[in-house]
């Protein structure tokens, strides 16, 4: 686990995906304080845009204190996207390593299929803008790796469409 999956340009790097076909446990050897989800329709997955780290990215955030990972994917897509999903699905889990400060974490990564292509958003604090980039193409620019490459690993795994 020391070569990385993905890195970023502030040097964060995705290190291990989980597959929930391939853990039996949560992972304990680091903690995990955020959830993220993959929402998918079709080939379009959606990505919502960051106003202090402008970029594009998966929806997720922390986990509140007595959330369980899964509140915290719903509360979070709600709150990123005006998306309510409360039934995601659990792809796996994501080891990172990140630089500010360094550390070593987990999130639990969800995913979602809509039937439809879903665009009832209000701009708010945290959020900008959200859009459903086509994987058929190129991600936007200033679209964070990371994510695009945990994306990747839930379309494979539940590969659907």
């Amino acid at each position: 686990m020391n070569r990385a999956l993905a890195q970023d340009t502030k040097g964060n790097a995705l290190m291990a995906f989980l597959p929930t076909a391939h853990v039996t446990d949560v992972p304990d050897d680091a903690p995990m304080p955020a959830a993220l989800v993959a929402v998918w329709c079709g080939r379009h997955l959606l990505l919502v845009f960051d106003r202090f780290r402008g970029e594009w990215e998966l929806p997720g955030g922390g986990i509140d204190p007595g959330e369980t990972p899964l509140q915290a994917a719903v509360r979070e897509l709600h709150e990123e996207s005006g998306l309510h999903l409360p039934t995601l699905t659990l792809a796996g889990y994501a080891r990172f390593r990140l630089v500010g400060p360094p550390r070593d974490e987990y999130a639990a990564i969800y995913t979602a299929h809509v039937p439809a292509l879903h665009h009832a958003f209000t701009p708010n604090q945290e959020i900008s803008a959200i859009r459903w980039w086509d994987t058929a193409g190129a991600p936007p620019s200033d679209t964070q790796v990371i994510d695009v490459a945990l994306a990747q690993h839930t379309r494979q795994q539940h590969s659907q469409d």
